[in-house]
C-alpha cells in the first residue's frame, strides 16, 4: 500500500495525480499546450491543498520518463527529483507509451465495443511530420513490439493488420488516419496522455522496489535532441 504522486509531462499535457494503492485520490491537468514550467509546481501544490494532504506523507514520486517532448520530460524529471531529494523518498520512472498501452488494454470497454479477439493496442505519441513514438501491446497489456520511433506510411503495420485488429490512439494517431486505411485499423482510445494512466504501473513498481537512482536518472528520449536556430535569427 502506497501513496504516490504521479507526474506526466511527456506531451502537451501537464498532468499530476495523487494515488493510493493505484487508485486516484485527486487529479489536476491541463491540455492547453507546453506550459509545464509555469503549471507543474502550481498543480502539485493545488493538488496537496485540495486533498488536504501533507506531502511528507508521500511514499514515492513517479514521473513519465518518455519518450516525448524533450523540454516537457526535462521539466517533469527535474521537479520529481527535487521532491524526492527534499522528502527523501524513492523515484519511480514510468514509460509514457507503456502507461498508455497498459491503461487502454485494462480499460478497453470504456471506448471500444467490438470483439477482443486478436485485438492489439498501439499508442502513438506525436514526433515530427509523419513520425511517432509507438509500441504494440496485447489485450493483457503486455508489450509485443517494443517502443520505437516509426515513420508511418501505407505499409506500416501491414502484416499485423492482416491478422489482428489494432486500436490506434494518442496524440500521434490522428495524423496517421490517412495512411492507415486497412479495415482492421481502428482509431479508438485515449487521445492524450494522463498521470492517471501511470498509477497502476507506478504502484506495481513501488511494490517490487523498482526505483530509479535519483542522482543519475535521465529521461528516455529515444532520439537525440536537435536544437535549431530560427531562420530569422540575426546574429550581431
Amino acid at each position: 500500500m502506497a501513496t504516490i504522486l504521479n507526474i506526466e509531462t511527456s506531451t502537451e499535457v501537464c498532468s499530476v495525480s495523487l494515488a493510493k494503492d493505484g487508485e486516484t485520490l485527486f487529479l489536476k491537468e491541463s491540455t492547453e499546450g507546453l506550459n509545464h514550467s509555469q503549471l507543474l509546481t502550481v498543480f502539485i501544490e493545488e493538488l496537496f491543498v485540495s486533498a488536504d494532504f501533507d506531502k511528507k506523507e508521500l511514499d514515492a514520486v513517479a514521473v513519465s520518463k518518455g519518450p516525448g517532448s524533450y523540454t516537457g520530460l526535462r521539466i517533469g524529471v527535474s521537479v520529481a527529483k527535487g521532491l524526492c531529494y527534499g522528502l527523501n523518498i524513492p523515484l519511480i520512472g514510468v514509460g509514457s507509451i507503456d502507461a498508455m498501452g497498459h491503461y487502454a488494454a485494462e480499460n478497453v470497454a470504456d471506448f471500444y465495443t467490438g470483439s477482443n479477439e486478436n485485438l492489439l493496442f498501439c499508442p502513438m505519441i506525436d514526433a515530427r511530420r509523419m513520425e511517432v513514438y509507438t509500441a504494440i501491446f496485447d489485450k493483457k497489456g503486455e508489450v509485443t513490439q517494443p517502443v520505437s520511433a516509426e515513420i508511418i506510411d501505407e505499409s506500416s503495420f501491414g502484416s499485423l493488420l492482416e491478422e489482428n485488429k489494432i486500436l490506434f490512439f494518442g496524440n500521434g494517431a490522428e495524423k496517421c488516419k490517412a495512411a492507415l486505411t486497412h479495415p482492421n485499423a481502428v482509431f479508438e482510445g485515449p487521445a492524450k496522455t494522463s498521470a492517471r494512466f501511470m498509477q497502476k504501473l507506478s504502484e506495481n513498481k513501488f511494490n517490487q522496489r523498482e526505483f530509479e537512482n535519483v542522482a543519475y536518472f535521465e529521461p528516455f528520449y529515444l532520439k537525440d535532441f536537435v536544437a535549431t536556430i530560427p531562420k530569422n535569427k540575426v546574429l550581431k
